[in-house]
């Protein structure tokens, strides 16, 4: 069934974008203003960038539990139901404020070509401008939610009241955990060790201390003066995940190993986030060596501090996402290190489709095809929700940094004259740098390198992919893993593909009630790799 506001916003929103063919017939109308300031209670300067929201007020009431609508915010899975506006504001003064002109940069459009009526607007000052990832967070200034009437000749006026808060990095939400997890979650909160290593690698790169941080979740029974070692499992998150989430997955692993529906081993949890996204632990002349960093620092490292079964046998690597696509660029690149890799929908390991666009075509375009029919970047049961457009037109408005179109740009491409990443296509047009696509191709397609290099690969990788991606991949990510299928199965190699049919990025782990049923599925294959010899039998959660 619909949502009717979604639909609702959708078709005004596509009817406000659809008028723009008849802009020449129509005089323009002068730019809509708004003001928003700091209260002198604030007590020092802001800095960040300055976004506003708008949506119609009476289909966001009518969606609102109790009619109540306490914040207006953008979605990538629905770009066109808020209006957004930005600038960047320095040093604003308590008592002060700025005008911020919402047809400047804006999104879908500017705020003047909205129809006429009753809109719901509230300011947001991100001030470490890594909103396009963390979304608001700890530290960012908002105001409350105001209506007003659209247009307005007189700028309408926003106060930046309220300071969030940062949560606490054990302050997880249990609404989203499990029985099981809620059982063993202050037990993990004493016995998960807390990972914070200065990569000599990094720090030389960045030329100032860089921190590799995650979190070590040890099996019960773990001693560290005893002689048993156990296999290891790196995992990693995806686009969105940092440090925080991460003590939700190592609370979630450490309750369904003390129930014995995960084998005993020692998980270790990275954070691969930072301020220009995900670095994926790709060795990256933007970001650092971080898989160097991970596999001749860290992981010696923690070997030695913990009883780890030290050989390749016993080393697993687990991630989804862009999570999935660092453990299977490191599965690759450093075969002899690791075991094997269970990736689930990484993002594109074959740039022939990336997220359903060849780069390397002639005159490529990832905003539309050569007939000019948009390329969908976003989809739910079967309906396209946004296009590669939208979502990187609302991406640029949100900020430069940390958003998932620059996070690739951070991770593949080469450095620019300006010091910062060439991007690989052109956010006004969409044109791809068939110069940036070359060196991507050459440095971080999968599916070419291992092709190029299958003879020195294989006798270290030949049987350790696997992954696993629904065929209904919300973000049209089974493309390139049936891609990589076919370049693997070309040359003869071992490896395991699942396509599951119907499964999404977001229900793909689900097995019955067990939302992390495919996570412990993978995690007992792994221990039959490094235990081929053990009896232990996963415990399965009743149905």
């Amino acid at each position: 069934m619909l949502n009717p506001v979604r639909s609702a916003l959708a078709l005004l929103f596509t009817g406000l974008l659809a008028s723009g063919a008849c802009a020449r017939e129509v005089a323009p109308a002068a730019h809509q203003f708004f003001r928003v300031n700091l209260p002198a209670s604030a007590g020092q300067p802001a800095t960040g960038r300055l976004l506003l929201f708008a949506t119609e007020a009476t289909a966001a009431r009518a969606a609102a539990k109790d009619g109540e609508v306490t914040e207006v915010e953008s979605s990538p899975f629905a770009p066109k139901q808020t209006a957004l506006a930005a600038r960047e504001v320095e040093h604003l003064a308590p008592g002060a404020g700025v005008l911020l002109d919402a047809d400047d940069q804006a999104f879908p459009s500017g705020f003047s070509r909205l129809p006429p009526g009753d809109y719901l607007v509230q300011a947001v000052l991100d001030t470490q401008h890594d909103y396009n990832y963390h979304g608001r967070n700890g530290g960012d200034l908002v105001s409350p939610v105001v209506e007003v009437h659209l247009p307005s000749t007189a700028p309408p006026a926003l106060a930046l009241a309220r300071t969030l808060p940062t949560p606490a990095l054990w302050d997880l939400p249990t609404r989203y955990m499990s029985d099981t997890t809620k059982k063993h979650l202050a037990q993990a909160r004493k016995q998960v060790r807390s990972i914070d290593f200065v990569s000599p690698a990094l720090s030389a790169f960045w030329g100032r201390p860089i921190h590799m941080r995650g979190w070590v979740v040890l099996p019960p029974g773990y001693e560290a003066s005893g002689k048993a070692t156990y296999p290891a499992v790196y995992q990693t998150h995806g686009f969105g995940g940092d440090l925080h989430t991460q003590a939700g997955t190592a609370a979630m692993v450490f309750g369904a190993m003390q129930e014995k529906q995960l084998p005993p081993m020692i998980w270790v949890v990275l954070d691969e986030s930072g301020a220009t996204g995900t670095h994926e632990f790709a060795d990256s002349v933007n970001n650092g060596p971080w898989g160097r960093a991970l596999t001749t620092e860290l992981i010696p490292a923690l070997e030695r501090e913990y009883r780890m079964d030290a050989r390749s046998s016993g080393r697993f690597l687990t991630g989804h996402s862009s999570g999935g696509w660092a453990t299977l660029w490191l599965q690759t690149r450093y075969p002899k290190v690791f075991g094997g890799t269970w990736s689930t929908s990484p993002d594109p390991s074959d740039f022939h489709d990336f997220t359903g666009v060849d780069l390397y075509a002639p005159h490529a375009n990832v905003y539309h095809r050569a007939d000019g029919t948009p390329y969908p970047l976003v989809r739910d049961k079967g309906k396209v929700l946004a296009t590669y457009e939208t979502f990187a037109r609302m991406e640029r408005v949100l900020g430069p940094y940390g958003g998932q179109m620059a996070s690739f740009d951070w991770v593949f491409s080469p450095r620019g004259a300006d010091g910062r990443p060439m991007p690989m296509f052109d956010r006004a047009t969409g044109d791809v740098d068939p110069a940036v696509v070359a060196y991507w191709g050459e440095h971080y397609d999968i599916a070419r390198r291992v092709k190029e290099h299958w003879s020195e690969l294989k006798p270290d990788l030949d049987g350790k992919v696997h992954l696993v991606v629904g065929t209904a991949d919300t973000f049209y990510l089974d493309g390139a893993a049936h891609r990589l299928k076919a370049v693997l199965d070309g040359l003869g190699a071992k490896s395991d593909f699942r396509f599951l049919p119907g499964r999404t990025h977001m229900d793909l782990y689900t097995q019955g009630k067990d939302h992390q049923g495919l996570l412990k599925q993978m995690a007992w294959e792994m221990y039959a790799v490094a235990r081929p010899e053990s009896k232990l039998k996963r415990v399965a959660i009743a149905p």
